[in-house]
């Protein structure tokens, strides 16, 4: 940020007085310009006991598998924000259960939501994904999938369906668990 969104003038960047964390700083009129993490909310959306996958048409990761997900708009919950983009990337409606897994990566500001959903009637990939389809556990593309929190929710699912217990799964990303996933760039 170079400029204040109030007056158009110079910002800097620098811990405000009674802070902790550097902001930027209009010395102008005074505004605090707050950054806040952006939240992903998708659905882990389950037709017996396979699981939809979308294959992304967009970048990042364009041609990896994903779960059906995206970013929240302001003006809605996280379950409106999950069944709109399972909507919107594969076509399809879902019944939405519950948080399933809460995966925080600090080092790129986004917090991943994924609700448990049974899938209702037919699919087909939406404008941003290529193909979309059911997976079984053993028919899942382990190596193609786009990014470690896919990864982590799908290895939860598995373990749990053989206890038919879906507690929520709260963890971290952090950097190094995604350059062990993307290796070093």
């Amino acid at each position: 940020m170079n400029f204040c969104s109030q007056c158009g003038q110079n910002v800097r960047f620098a811990i405000p007085e009674g802070d902790d964390r550097p902001r930027f700083l209009c010395d102008d009129c005074g505004t605090i310009h707050y950054q806040n993490p952006r939240i992903v909310a998708g659905t882990l959306a389950i037709s017996g006991n396979k699981v939809l996958l979308c294959r992304r048409a967009i970048a990042p990761r364009k041609g990896y598998w994903t779960l059906p997900a995206g970013f929240m708009e302001n003006a809605e919950t996280t379950v409106e924000a999950a069944a709109r983009e399972t909507r919107e990337e594969a076509c399809a409606d879902v019944d939405i259960h519950d948080l399933y897994t809460m995966i925080n990566l600090p080092h790129i500001d986004q917090v991943f939501m994924i609700f448990r959903a049974d899938l209702k009637g037919s699919f087909e990939a939406g404008p941003e994904s290529l193909e979309v389809a059911l997976f079984d556990e053993h028919e899942v593309p382990w190596d193609e999938l786009a990014f470690p929190t896919i990864e982590r929710t799908l290895q939860h699912f598995f373990l749990d369906r053989e206890n038919a217990h879906y507690p929520l799964h709260i963890s971290d990303i952090t950097p190094e668990d995604r350059e062990r996933y993307f290796g070093s760039a």
